[in-house]
């Protein structure tokens, strides 16, 4: 994983989650709570901080924020592949 975004990442989720004691990459954040829809919006944003670039609802699933490996994947990973 990129270390930087993804643990900004990491930090904004277990800073809003005290009880949750590890983030394992495979979490189900929606599942699980961890991103909740309180929380989403502002993740949503810290997201478009981290890649520089707006999210359009359009372009993205559910699925694409259920994991720390999908959000890198989906928010990432293409980044470097250009």
């Amino acid at each position: 994983m990129r270390a930087e975004p993804m643990q900004a990442l990491r930090e904004f989720i277990l800073n809003r989650n005290p009880k949750l004691e590890d983030l394992p990459d495979d979490l189900d954040l929606i599942d699980s709570r961890a991103i909740n829809s309180l929380a989403f919006v502002e993740f949503i944003f810290l997201l478009e901080e981290l890649t520089g670039e707006p999210i359009d609802p359009e372009d993205v699933d559910l699925d694409d924020f259920r994991t720390l490996v999908a959000i890198e994947a989906t928010f990432f990973m293409k980044e470097a592949a250009r």
